[in-house]
């Protein structure tokens, strides 16, 4: 189940615009390869076998690699319709379950860095979260944003939007949003979470 299921935006979208529907991939960060590796998406595809992180949805992805190029774990690498340099075709969508170890060890760091670099879409979502049920608050759900920090959130948010994971950082007094964040996601991407916040599956 996904947040979106549960509240949205006058426009149908749900909070944060994390869900824009149809929307494809345009990068990717990658957490394992495998050089002479078989699909386990799709049969009897052999080749340059890459499990990554897709950088909007944050699902996990089956690629397959140009064999005359070189790759390297937690690379960010295009997979849009069109263009690509490096990668020949996404095969589909992988479960946690699928990963090795190692690769599921990738996830924070992948992770970690998407929150980086789409920082503006997560600060949307510290902007707009509203309550899920008349007890939770969707702030709540972000590990370490209990009914205080929540509360403080919403006063200064109230004064003025957020532009920053810092600014609510230096504002609230929470400490390493990105890390929350990234923990969050670990566990929808894992299936811990009973419903999804940024992972679109």
């Amino acid at each position: 189940m996904s947040l979106s299921d549960h509240y949205q935006d006058s426009k149908g979208n749900a909070f944060g615009s994390f869900y824009v529907n149809r929307k494809y991939e345009k990068y990717a960060h990658i957490i394992k390869f495998t050089i002479r590796g078989k699909s386990s998406t799709v049969r009897r595809r052999e080749g340059i076998i890459i499990q990554a992180i897709g950088e909007e949805r944050l699902t996990l992805l089956e690629l397959l690699g140009d064999p005359s190029k070189n790759f390297e774990i937690g690379e960010r690498v295009y997979i849009g319709r069109e263009g690509r340099n490096k990668i020949i075709s996404v095969l589909g969508r992988l479960d946690y379950n699928d990963l090795s170890s190692s690769a599921r060890n990738e996830i924070p760091i992948a992770i970690e860095k998407i929150v980086y670099i789409k920082e503006k879409r997560f600060v949307d979502y510290f902007n707009n979260a509203q309550p899920i049920t008349p007890r939770v608050h969707g702030l709540e759900l972000i590990p370490g944003i209990g009914k205080i920090y929540m509360k403080s959130i919403i006063t200064e948010r109230e004064k003025k939007k957020f532009d920053s994971l810092n600014d609510i950082q230096e504002r609230v007094g929470v400490k390493d949003l990105q890390k929350l964040i990234t923990k969050r996601i670990v566990e929808e991407i894992s299936g811990e979470a009973r419903m999804n916040l940024f992972v679109r599956k």
